[in-house]
């Protein structure tokens, strides 16, 4: 699913306009993308966790000179899915690749 497909699901459920549902559906990433800026955590219920962790600098290696290359600290942001993001994952997994 693409945010395209979002966004003609949200159009579908609601009956908006899709310009309507296109500005609701960026409103939400904006509003998740500040929030990480910020170092805040986002929280969605049945869905997961938005958060950001930070990456200490270290020392890499140049693949083709093997040359010492210092990478720099960054931020980075990371999802944990919740459990019943797992759950329905895991059910709808099980359904179709059923164990023998």
């Amino acid at each position: 699913m693409i945010k395209a497909d979002l966004i003609e699901r949200v159009v579908q459920v609601t009956g908006q306009k899709k310009k309507d549902a296109s500005e609701v559906v960026e409103l939400i990433i904006d509003s998740i993308k500040q929030a990480l800026a910020q170092g805040e955590r986002v929280e969605i219920r049945g869905l997961g966790c938005f958060g950001v962790k930070v990456r200490k600098s270290r020392v890499g290696r140049n693949p083709q000179t093997g040359a010492e290359v210092q990478i720099q600290a960054k931020k980075v942001p990371y999802f944990r899915p919740g459990k019943e993001l797992k759950a329905v994952v895991n059910r709808t997994f099980s359904e179709v690749y059923p164990k023998e």
